[in-house]
């Protein structure tokens, strides 16, 4: 049973990285050039902070994820993988919610602010963007999956300890 348990658990934290390389990769590869009006501009990703920090966020968070692919099942670690897992799940979440918003104005612009919507101009950056969005987002439900369980299976030995 415990084998079991563990190539879940490897298969999940395998998924959640594929999941954040993913939409790295994604969003590093957005880009387009268009004209409006005689005036040509390219949309990329490091145009925006909020991008880059999803790119950012989303980078630290592959690396940390492949390196626990390889820690062995029996090291003390596991305990500091807990808090880590914590950690870098709401670094996803706000690189996600900064990332959502900026989209959000890409798509349908700011009235109130005179922001006109860009995805029509470019619909290939917008789309990449998407992509990576949703990637990350399962990389985000995939962590809090794996976030109860490191909280289940190191809270559980403590919690059923006889005194």
């Amino acid at each position: 049973m415990a084998k079991t348990s563990r190539i879940c658990h490897l298969l999940l934290r395998f998924l959640a990285f594929s999941a954040t390389l993913s939409a790295v990769i994604v969003m590093v590869s957005s880009h387009e050039r268009a004209t409006f009006f005689n005036v040509s501009f390219e949309a990329k990703y490091t145009t925006s902070p909020a991008l880059k920090y999803f790119v950012i966020a989303n980078s630290v968070v592959t690396v940390y994820g492949f390196l626990v692919l390889f820690l062995p099942a029996e090291s003390l670690l596991w305990r500091l993988v807990v808090a880590m897992d914590m950690v870098l799940t709401m670094l996803l979440i706000s690189s996600l919610s900064a990332a959502l918003a900026i989209a959000q104005v890409a798509k349908q612009g700011n009235n109130s602010a005179a922001w006109l919507p860009i995805c029509g101009s470019v619909p290939k950056f917008c789309n990449h963007i998407t992509g990576a969005l949703i990637a990350s987002f399962i990389g985000v439900i995939i962590y809090m999956i794996l976030l109860l369980h490191s909280i289940h299976s190191v809270l559980d030995p403590l919690l059923l300890k006889k005194t």
